[in-house]
């Protein structure tokens, strides 16, 4: 049985990447993929797309989860079009790669705003309804940077590290419920997201035979919506290595301090 049909997916970050492929791929299963982004150019040609290949009724949102009152009234439409979320994915984020001496602090602002901020905002409009129908799902994009920092990521790994400390919060308060929260760790990703991140392209050449497919990520997610766990890292061998330096953080700084510098 398809645990996805006419389930309402909400998805932030839609607009491209990671947001995208989930969104045609849980329509292709039955599901009803909402989606938010800042782009209404891009979700509107998305959901087109969307309502031609498959049979259900995609809509979508324009939405900077950074701006707080905004999300607050798109959620309530949503509320009003579709009744209810059955699964939330908190996807919206960005990157900037900088040592912490050079960065930009209104930068460092933003992806709190985003990453974390945004988030946990739209974590807050869905839990209502949730706790109420006591049932649902919500995924939170987090990242390998939250468990293993490195050097040129300090306000980026900190976002994803509160992200972290925040959803397993989150998991722990609902235990007695029927919602489950996630968190997704993955590794860098062949998405535009180092359009901004890696600004000098140094990042990308240094790592690209390591990186993630876009749509494995999303088949990966998509299946995390149909069999629910706790995490999700990606790929594991990079998350044995955050296991490992959170054991022995002395001795992988010492030995692996070289690899940790890529940007």
């Amino acid at each position: 049985m398809n645990k996805l049909v006419n389930k309402n997916i909400v998805i932030t970050g839609a607009s491209s990447g990671i947001g995208e492929n989930v969104a045609m791929k849980v329509a292709e299963l039955g599901a009803r993929p909402i989606l938010l982004a800042r782009s209404s150019d891009r979700l509107h040609k998305i959901c087109e797309t969307i309502n031609k290949k498959t049979a259900v009724n995609s809509i979508y949102f324009q939405l900077d989860v950074s701006d707080f009152e905004q999300v607050k009234k798109v959620f309530q439409q949503i509320y009003e079009e579709v009744g209810y979320v059955d699964i939330l994915l908190n996807n919206a984020g960005f990157g900037v790669f900088d040592a912490f001496s050079e960065a930009s602090f209104e930068e460092i602002a933003k992806m709190f705003d985003v990453n974390v901020l945004g988030l946990m905002a739209c974590t807050k409009e869905v839990l209502p309804s949730m706790l109420e129908r006591n049932a649902g799902h919500i995924i939170n994009i987090a990242s390998q940077a939250g468990k293993l920092a490195t050097p040129k990521s300090s306000g980026y790994s900190a976002t994803k590290h509160a992200v972290l400390g925040f959803t397993n919060s989150l998991r722990m308060e609902l235990a007695k419920t029927n919602i489950f929260v996630t968190a997704v760790n993955p590794g860098p990703i062949e998405t535009n997201f180092f359009t901004i991140a890696d600004k000098s392209g140094n990042y990308i050449k240094n790592v690209k035979r390591f990186m993630l497919k876009s749509d494995e990520v999303a088949n990966k997610i998509t299946q995390l919506m149909i069999h629910p766990k706790r995490e999700l890292n990606l790929p594991r061998w990079m998350d044995i290595g955050s296991t490992l330096y959170n054991v022995f953080p002395h001795l992988a700084e010492k030995v692996a301090g070289k690899m940790f510098d890529k940007k």
